[in-house]
Order: structure tokens, then sequence, then C-alpha cells
């Protein structure tokens, strides 16, 4: 069954009287003026002509459609010579803007610029100039430096510095500068190049002079030199001196930091560091003006050495001195002339301590001798010293060794040239026997004894 609808209130009487029935019409008609606009017509969508017996319309409804919402587009107010761009922003429309205001503001614009540019130039002509000078005035400074680390090259150079020296040599009208390091504090022994003092060597009126790192001198006379090693020692009378540590035979490795201490160019004091770049180099030492001849098994760095570090110091990390500067390679070859291109040599320190006790003992040095001349030869397989002479009564001979052979080893070690050769020799003593590996014309190897004598 159905639940009775409930009673629901009259409409007031104002509404009424606004919308009473008319032709015959049940409940609320039509406002006075009737119908709404076009948007509600009696064919649009929310009024039909059944709408009055619609039974989903209830006629005694208080509420009734009324009619739709108008939209009135705004018209834009007219903001002068102000426009409003398509992002919103406010920008001037010169079109806008009459000719005598533009006129006004150029005018006013060049009228500020030249009076600033009035007043800038008369103020910089008429400032005074400041005082040139300003006396008492003291700079800023920092606080002193820290000591350097034990191992950088600037504490190696405080520590080897003072026993590495200058040396000067005076033959007449001529001279000539190098570099030596004091191995004997106490005697005054300096250790050099022979290229470095030979000139001066048995010439009357030559002088040779020592200057230390405090800036002294001192005269110095030849101990004894050695040709064949290119090692030489030096007497000062001064006391006081700083004496070099000597490294250990075998202390080196390839890698190792050095650092080159000596007088370059005539530059005393010049520290130059690098590291060791090849052991066991053999090195030949042309005389370039002297008596110097000689293959040396070299140290090589690419420390920068150039004239006047002969006869310097070679310093590992530790300060100790593991060689002693001699020679530069250049591109027209070894010696000590040139300028440093990456390839300097150094004498083992242990070669040159040897070399240095026997002249300082005797005043001459010895070296073993096999008794041949040789020359490097390669057959494209097998590299080695060809023997061009063969001096008579000399071990070679006695050990059956004749001119045209091929020598590929000593002691089993590898013979690749003729100054691998006599090195080989060079690093034996006068009596020692050694095993000489020898090829004869196109046939096998064989060995041979021979027993060194005193070159």
């Amino acid at each position: 069954m159905a639940r009775p609808r409930p009673a629901t209130a009259p409409p007031p009487e104002a509404v009424l009287r606004a919308f009473a029935p008319r032709d015959g019409q049940r409940g609320l008609g039509l406002p006075p003026e009737g119908r709404p606009g076009p948007r509600r017509t009696s064919s649009g969508p929310w009024w039909k002509a059944d709408a009055a017996s619609d039974p989903w319309r209830d006629p005694h409804a208080p509420a009734a459609l009324g009619r739709p919402a108008e939209y009135v587009e705004e018209t834009p107010q007219d903001d002068g010579p102000l426009v409003v761009d398509a992002k919103g922003r406010r920008r001037l429309r010169l079109g806008d803007i009459s000719l005598p205001v533009a006129v006004v503001a150029v005018l006013s614009l060049l009228f500020v610029a030249a009076l600033g540019g009035t007043l800038s130039w008369y103020l910089g002509r008429t400032a005074g100039e400041a005082p040139l000078l300003s006396p008492g005035t003291q700079l800023s400074e920092v606080s002193p430096g820290i000591s350097e680390a034990p191992g950088s090259v600037a504490s190696i150079a405080q520590q080897v510095g003072p026993a590495v020296v200058s040396i000067e040599v005076r033959v007449g009208d001529s001279g000539a500068t190098g570099s030596g390091v004091v191995v004997d504090a106490e005697n005054g022994y300096i250790i050099t190049n022979n290229h470095v003092v030979s000139g001066a060597a048995d010439v009357d009126g030559a002088e040779i002079r020592a200057v230390f790192s405090d800036g002294s001198g001192s005269a110095a006379r030849i101990v004894g030199r050695d040709p064949a090693s290119d090692v030489a020692v030096i007497k000062v009378e001064k006391p006081g001196l700083v004496a070099a540590s000597l490294a250990t035979p075998g202390s080196v490795v390839v890698g190792d930091p050095v650092v080159a201490i000596g007088s370059p160019l005539g530059l005393a004091g010049t520290v130059t560091s690098g590291i060791v770049s090849a052991l066991d180099r053999p090195v030949r030492l042309s005389g370039e003006g002297s008596d110097t001849n000689a293959v040396i098994s070299a140290i090589q760095t690419d420390a920068p050495i150039n004239p006047g570090n002969s006869g310097g110091a070679l310093v590992d990390g530790t300060g100790a001195v593991i060689g002693i500067n001699t020679a530069i390679a250049s591109l027209g070859g070894t010696g000590t002339g040139g300028g440093s291109i990456g390839l300097g040599f150094a004498i083992p320190i242990d070669k040159a301590r040897d070399i240095a006790e026997q002249l300082i003992s005797t005043g001459t040095a010895v070296h073993a001798s096999l008794g041949v001349q040789a020359r490097t030869v390669t057959d494209s397989v097998r590299d080695g010293a060809l023997v061009v002479n063969v001096e008579p009564g000399s071990p070679a001979e006695a050990a059956g060794i004749e001119e045209q052979d091929t020598i590929i080893a000593v002691d089993g070690q590898p013979v690749g040239s003729s100054e691998e050769l006599q090195v080989a020799v060079d690093s034996k003593a006068p009596g020692d026997t050694v095993t000489v590996e020898v090829v004869r014309g196109g046939g096998s190897s064989f060995e041979v004894q021979a027993t060194l004598t005193t070159a």
C-alpha cells in the first residue's frame, strides 16, 4: 500500500499572485512575462509539451525548473597604453603614447647622461693624486714554513748539499768547472771525475780550487786520477768539512727516486730530481780534451744533468750517495758536453769507492785485462764482441782465443757488444780466472778458461 503523501503548505500569497494558474492550468504557472528565453522552449531538453502530465513530475512540488544560467562576456577594460600579453604580463603600448611625452622622456635621459659624464670628468680632473711614496710602510708576511719531511727533495738537499763542492780549474788563460763530493772530512779527500781535473795534471802554474756551500774556497791538489774509470781524488786543507754518506752496493733498483746535486754551468748548489731509469748500462766515455778513455757500467737517470754536474753526487731518498755523475746522452752521442735530454749517467758508488781507495792509498788504480781489442758485431741471430786483435802473451792468447773469434759470454753472463765485454772484464780483479764462451767461424760455441792480468 502506497504511503500517503504528506500535506504541503500552500504557496505564499505573493507567489500565488505572480504565478496564478491560467487557462485551466493546475498548480503554479509561468511568470507574468511569459515563458523564459530561447533556451527554454517547448522543444528544449528540459521542457516538453507533455511536461504537465509527466508521471515523474510532481505538479504540486514547491520547486520548478527555472531559467538556465546566462553567461555574459565581459568587455575588456581599456588600460590606456598598458596592454596584457598572452602570458598575463603588462607591457607598454608605445603607439598610444603621445609624441610630446616621448620627446620629454628622451630629453630627460640625455640630460641625466650628460650631467653624469660631466661630473665624472670634472671630479677626475680636480681630484688630487695619492702620494707616490709612503714612509714606514710594512708589507704583510706569513709565519715561518714547516720543516721539510724526511726523504723530501728539500730535506735531501739540506743534508747532502754541504758535502758537494764546486771545482774550478784554471790553466793559463783557460778555465773549467765541475763538481766534487767530500768523502773524508778529516783528511779533506774529495771524489770527482778525471776529465774535470786532468787538464791541470802535471801542468806548471795550473790551479785547482774547491768552493764549498758556504761560499768559502780552498786550494786543492790532485791525489790520483784514473782515466780508465773517469774517477779522480783531490785533497784540500780545510777544517770543519762535512762528508757525504756513501750507499752500499746493490741498494738501488730501477724506479727509485734520486736527486742530483752539483754545479751545472757554474751554478753552484743546483739540485735536480728524477728516478733511476736503468742499471748496469754500458757507457763509453770519450776524452773530450782529457785523457779519459773508459767504459763504465753506469746508473742511468732522468734527473737533469748538464756540463758542470760532472763529479757531483747522485743521491737516493735516504740521502746516501749512490753514484758520481759523469756523463750525459745527447743527440750526437754520449759524453760530458751538450745539454740534458733526460738521459744522464753516473758511476756506481761501489766502483767509485774502490777506485778512490786505491788512489788514496797508492795514487793509481789497477784494472783486470783479457788482452784483446774487440768491436761490436751481430749476425742477426746472436750479438757479441768480435776480436780484432789479440795481444801477444795476453790471457786471451794463452786461452787459445784467436782474431775473428766472437766472444758471447763471460762467466755465464751474455756479452752483446765490445762495451759489455770490457765491463764484464773490468768487474773482475787481476788474477781472477774467468770462463769465456767463444764462437769461431760459423760453428757452434765453445768455452775457454783465461786468467786475467793487470791492464
